[in-house]
């Protein structure tokens, strides 16, 4: 849904510029003379010695008694909704993963309980030094994001293997779900060279 609001609204503002920069640049170049085309009526920009915002369109209401107020409260508004559109980008964390059981029942397990069983399995696999994950998406298809920290003999190929064999496994079956895409993002410990005598 985000995803798709997103590009909606990145259209629709994309398509707004592109419109409002060609008729300045438009009326910049002097092209409708040039070319020998007009531009609509409503149009304020025509030509190069025209201004997109002339003194009489900058001052107009500026002594009214409600223009202000409202300059600020469409503001206010448009500051909030960009709060919001930014909060939402960084994907909620899912509080609740319902599980399916045999009988047709459902219940709800919470998803902290669900994420730290998926991180004390991690952490128990050989070679893994810190384990974090994060459940996000719909509570009926959940998403695991995972981040582990690596010791410096750990094999990549092996741990990641393992992850997804046995833990992630695990707890997909627990949960009684058909399927858990997963993320995982593998790091390495720092760790200080040895010396040899």
């Amino acid at each position: 849904m985000l995803r798709t609001v997103n590009r909606v609204l990145l259209g629709l503002l994309g398509l707004g510029l592109f419109a409002s920069g060609g008729g300045v640049l438009l009326g910049g170049l002097d092209l409708q003379r040039r070319w020998g085309f007009g531009m609509p009526g409503w149009w304020p920009f025509v030509g190069p010695d025209d201004l997109l915002l002339g003194a009489e369109g900058r001052t107009r209401w500026r002594d009214e008694g409600w223009w202000w107020p409202t300059v600020i409260a469409v503001l206010a508004v448009l500051l909030v909704l960009l709060l919001w559109w930014l909060l939402a980008q960084r994907g909620h964390r899912l509080d609740r993963v319902l599980v399916q059981s045999e009988d047709g029942a459902a219940a709800r397990l919470d998803g902290r309980t669900l994420e730290d069983a998926i991180e004390e399995e991690a952490r128990a696999l050989n070679g893994v030094s810190q384990a974090q994950v994060r459940l996000s998406g719909r509570r009926t298809a959940p998403t695991a994001r995972v981040q582990l920290l690596l010791e410096p003999y750990a094999e990549p190929a092996r741990t990641l293997g393992q992850l997804s064999r046995e833990t992630l496994a695990h707890a997909r079956d627990s949960a009684g779900l058909d399927r858990l895409p997963s993320k995982v993002r593998l790091r390495e410990a720092r760790h200080r060279a040895r010396r040899t005598a």
